[in-house]
Order: structure tokens, then sequence, then C-alpha cells
């Protein structure tokens, strides 16, 4: 079994993220070949921080390092959002501390008691025991990656 997991390695607040410019949002879906959309066809401009940020002063975006979360999609380097104020819950993705390191891990009730769960076979189950350290940080609501 691995030791490293998926950790934070930055944390950046929405309130003071710079407004994205709103970009038009297309109803045609992307062709393959070389036509471009016209501007008949724009749906509405879309904001991104309209997307995927709910509660702004509960929000912020981290990025992540490693590869215990990959079986949920998440990869090393991408950008996820964290909502404070939203309630976590067992199946949900969740940023918690443990032991001073933030990571991140799927929450998972058995009984009374809770585990951050790696979506990597490689890593162990880890037990959240408040009176040592552990805690629920927030609630990763959405992701970004850079493709190129």
């Amino acid at each position: 079994m691995k030791e490293k997991t998926t950790t934070v390695l930055s944390v950046f607040p929405a309130t003071h993220s710079k407004k994205l410019h709103s970009q038009p949002l297309y109803v045609s879906q992307p062709a393959a070949g070389f036509p471009s959309p016209g501007d008949d066809l724009v749906e509405k401009a879309l904001d991104l921080n309209d997307l995927l940020v709910e509660n702004e002063s509960a929000t912020f975006f981290v990025r992540v390092s490693g590869d215990s979360m990959e079986g949920a999609k998440i990869f090393d380097g991408d950008i996820l959002v964290v909502d404070r104020s939203v309630e976590a819950r067992s199946g949900h993705i969740v940023v918690a501390a443990v032991y001073g390191e933030l990571v991140v891990k799927r929450l998972l009730s058995k009984g009374n008691k809770l585990f951050l769960i790696s979506e990597n076979d490689q890593y162990k189950p880890i037990q959240i025991d408040e009176t040592e350290g552990c805690f629920i940080w927030g609630v990763v609501t959405g992701s970004a990656r850079v493709i190129l």
C-alpha cells in the first residue's frame, strides 16, 4: 500500500479570484471538423464563476497533487472547487485536514464511524478521529482541468 495520497498544494479564496469575463455559450455541439459556430447559435453568456461558485464567501479553489483519487477522475494538478458551507455527507468527495495536511478523499460512514476513502486501491482508508486533529474542511462541488 502507498502512503502518499492526493493532497492540496494551494488554496485560493473565490472572493479574491479575478472575475472572469463572460464568454458565449453555444447551443450547437462542437464538430470535429472546421465549421465555426455563428452568432445566431449563441445561447447566452456564460461566466464560470456563476457556474462553479454557489456561496462565494465559503468557496475556495484548491490545486491537488497525487493519484489517490484517479478513480473519481481527480488527477494530479487538477483544480477543485470546495464549498465549506455544504454539509458533508457519506459519499461526498471532501477536503479533510488529517494531522495538519489537507487531503482529498471520499467520505464514507460505517455505523457511527467516518472514514476517508481513496479512489485508488493502493491506498488505505483513514478513520476520522477529531480528537486526533482530523476534520472535514469542505465539500468538493466541481473541478477544472487544463488540457493543453
